[in-house]
């Protein structure tokens, strides 16, 4: 947590999958952070990265996913589509009642 803080990362997740100390296969998930899993905003955010390791029991799969708080394609934009600001209410404008436009 403090690591992936100071790196800056949004979130992260590793996904370890394979003969974890017994014959049938697992997968463990660690989660931390805040993370995009669907659409678009995934390519442009999220870096990923999927590595094989042999071992005598058998291959673990490691994915790690990692998201950035930047696109990927473009480092200087920091838009994020989905978090949604709320701007102060613009000053009341008086509005002309039905009273005082009748004669």
């Amino acid at each position: 947590s403090g690591k992936l803080r100071a790196q800056r990362a949004k979130g992260c997740e590793i996904v370890i999958s394979g003969k974890l100390r017994a014959q049938r296969a697992k997968a463990m998930k660690f989660r931390e952070g805040y993370m995009i899993r669907t659409g678009y905003p995934t390519v442009q955010h999220v870096d990923k990265a999927i590595r094989h390791v042999k071992l005598r029991q058998g291959v673990l799969g490691v994915k790690v996913m990692i998201m950035l708080p930047y696109s990927l394609e473009n480092p200087n934009v920091r838009v994020e589509p989905d978090r949604i600001s709320v701007h102060p209410p613009k000053e009341d404008l008086s509005v002309p009642t039905m009273a005082s436009t009748s004669k």
